[in-house]
Order: C-alpha cells, then sequence, then structure tokens
C-alpha cells in the first residue's frame, strides 16, 4: 500500500496493538529461556571448512551469496517451542557444509536469542559467509514499537554485532518501515556504517515501491525482502519485485514455503500454539483456510511425483526459476528439513514446466489473508 497519513483513530489502535501483542507478525515471541545455558562446551558437530559442497551463487545488488539461504528465526522463537541450542547449531554448520553461505537472523527473533546462536554456529567460518540481520524495534520489558530513529540504528548495530560475534554486518535491513522517520535519515544511518566498515550492504523488509526508490537515492539498497511465496504473491502485484529488477537490487523472499504450509505437512487438524506459534492469529492458518488452500500444496505435488521431489522442492525451484535475482531462505530446525530444502536446487524446471505451474495456480484462489488486518499495518 503506499504511503498515507494516520488518523488519530487508527494511531491509537496500532499503538494499542503493538503493546498488546509484541508486534505480531514481525516473527518475534518473548522466550528469555531459550540460551539459558551457554552451548560453548557443548559437543557440537566439528566443520571442516576446506571441505564443503558447492553451490552456484547470486547477486543481492552487489553482494555474492548462495542460491538458496538460511532462515534462522524458527531455530528460537514463533513456529512453537524453540529447539534446543546444539541442535539449532548443528543445523546451522550443516547448512554450510552443504554450501550455503546466506544466513538470516534479527535483534527481534528471540528476542536477541537467534543473534547469539547464529553467531557462535556461524564463528569458525565467519569469513566465508554472509550474515544479515535487522533493526527497526525498540524492544523493551512489556512492549515493542517501531524505532529507526539513527542513533537507534547505531545501537542496535553495535549491539548485534556483539552478539553475532563478528566486526562487520554483510547485510542490514530495516525490518519495518517507521512511519516517523523519514526513510532518507534511515539510509543516511545506514550509509555512514557503511562508510565505517561496521555494515556492508543496506536492506529493506516489507518497503514499497516509493520507500525503496527514496532509500536507494541516499544509499543503495542491495536487497529487499518480503513475503513471497507460490502461494503468497502480493510482490508480483505491487511492483516490488518490478522496481527490484529495474535498480539491481536482490529480492529474499521471507516465508518460501508458506510458513510450513506448502511441505504438505499441515492440514485443518494441525494445532497451532496461540502463545509461541504465530501462524496461530494469522487468516491464513484457520482450519478453513488450510482445507481451502489445499489445491495449491496438491498442484505442487503433482509436479513433484513426475520429478522425484517433494512439493517444498517444487516451490523452491519455482521462485530460483521466477527470476535470478531472487535468493530464497527456507527455514528450518532440523537437518532432515534442511536436507529436504537444499535438495531444491537440484531439481529445475523446464520453461513449459514453470509455465504449466504458472497457468495451473491461475485456476486457484487462495484462501484467508497472509495476515490479519491489524497486522498488515506493518507492511506499506
Amino acid at each position: 500500500m503506499e504511503n498515507k497519513e494516520m488518523n488519530n483513530d487508527s494511531g491509537n489502535s496500532r499503538r494499542k496493538f503493538i503493546q498488546q501483542n509484541a508486534v505480531a507478525g514481525i516473527g518475534l515471541v518473548f522466550a528469555s529461556s531459550l540460551m539459558s545455558s551457554s552451548t560453548n562446551d557443548l559437543e557440537i558437530n566439528k566443520v571442516d571448512i576446506d571441505k564443503k559442497e558447492k553451490m552456484t551463487t547470486r547477486n543481492l545488488g552487489k553482494l555474492k551469496v548462495s542460491a538458496l539461504g538460511a532462515g534462522c528465526m524458527s531455530i528460537s522463537a514463533n513456529y512453537g517451542s524453540p529447539a534446543k541450542p546444539e541442535e539449532g547449531i548443528k543445523t546451522i554448520r550443516k547448512a554450510y557444509e552443504k554450501g550455503v553461505t546466506f544466513f538470516d537472523t534479527a535483534e527481534v527473533y528471540g528476542p536477541y536469542t537467534n543473534e547469539a546462536l547464529v553467531g557462535e554456529a556461524l564463528a569458525p567460518f565467519r569469513d566465508k559467509v554472509a550474515v544479515a540481520t535487522k533493526f527497526g524495534f525498540q524492544i523493551g520489558a512489556s512492549q515493542i514499537t517501531l524505532n529507526s530513529r539513527p542513533e537507534h540504528i547505531r545501537k542496535v548495530v553495535e549491539e548485534s554485532l556483539k552478539r553475532l560475534r563478528t566486526d562487520r554486518i554483510d547485510l542490514l535491513y530495516q525490518h519495518r518501515v517507521d512511519p516517523n522517520v523519514p526513510i532518507e535519515d534511515v539510509a543516511g544511518a545506514v550509509k555512514d556504517l557503511i562508510n565505517e566498515g561496521k555494515v556492508l550492504h543496506f536492506g529493506l523488509s516489507e518497503a514499497n515501491t516509493t520507500t525503496i526508490r527514496k532509500a536507494h537515492s541516499v544509499q543503495p539498497v542491495s536487497a529487499i525482502q518480503s513475503e513471497y511465496s507460490f502461494m503468497e504473491r502480493s510482490v508480483e502485484k505491487n511492483g516490488v519485485l518490478d522496481i527490484c529488477e529495474e535498480l539491481g537490487i536482490g529480492f529474499v523472499p521471507w516465508g518460501p514455503l508458506g510458513m510450513g504450509y506448502l511441505t504438505g505437512k499441515l492440514n485443518a487438524q494441525t494445532p497451532f500454539d496461540t502463545k509461541l506459534d504465530l501462524r496461530s492469529a494469522f487468516d491464513r492458518f484457520t482450519p478453513e483456510s488450510l482445507a481451502a488452500n489445499m489445491p495449491i500444496v496438491n498442484l505442487l505435488n503433482r509436479f513433484a511425483s513426475n520429478k522425484n521431489a517433494t512439493s517444498s522442492q517444487i516451490a523452491l525451484a519455482w521462485l530460483m526459476a521466477k527470476k535470478t535475482f531472487i535468493v530464497p531462505i527456507p527455514g528450518t530446525r532440523n537437518i532432515p528439513h534442511l536436507n529436504e530444502n537444499l535438495g531444491a536446487y537440484d531439481v529445475q524446471l523446464s520453461a513449459s514446466e514453470f509455465q504449466e505451474l504458472e497457468t495451473e495456480f491461475l485456476k486457484l484462489q487462495v484462501h484467508g489473508g497472509r495476515m490479519n488486518a491489524m497486522q498488515m499495518t506493518f507492511c506499506e
């Protein structure tokens, strides 16, 4: 949606929503005990950084990364109870062994715990990977508000660097656009951090085309991150994908597997923890929507059966075939699921297969909004 002035009622509702729901939909739940014990003394799988599988690279602006990345959020928060830290670290290191060089996290995942886990997991080979994290929120003890003031951005970056055990952030996103801070000021603050070497590349998440263009005029934007999957096509219609192509900006889809739905492992009877699983409040994850959207999964499965693949692999292969500047970041907390996701790299869709998928999808209807109306106020 385009930028617009918010009336008082809307503003009050928004502030109330932030306080009561702690920014539902941005990938945040409080879980102070996620990493109550250090994993430094755990015998976690050792990585031979000189012996790893290779994966072709793609460019996010001028940042070169593996064609498939790894979203790390779900290891620590938001899709049910967190994984054990040692299992999360094993999964991240296995992803590197299998050729992944792009890892995505944020300060609000946990909060804070996911950055710490990613930092520990990547420490043995930090110089061989790209790390993306995000700013944009004021995280308090009982409430969270938007905050992209330049002085706050700098504070967040300094703290993220410590948790990530690094001296630079390869890709720094604004997690959500702050209507109270001109995007030119945000871009200028990140530009200063880039000049200092603390940040290497600038990104935006869930921004509209106007914001992207304004930011890009101050500091070149390397990547846009928004929800995008075989079933969620908003960025094809609102011009975001087009402006990325126009300006040479990479695109990083979050939720590339429909937040788990396109795996085919969810159905109308699947329970979602109302305290630990953010999907429990999303329109698309009501029992009715889960049942009504099953033809989409059936379509993917039909193609998968012809290619000795899974619905997840077809969904990811479709994204990679869509545009060469797209780098999906599927998330997982276990190695079997990781192996399945990365198997998509070997699934090749011919031009005719890709077109058939597109044609068949147009015959289907997607039921339920991707998030509820109030949560969507955080997305431009």
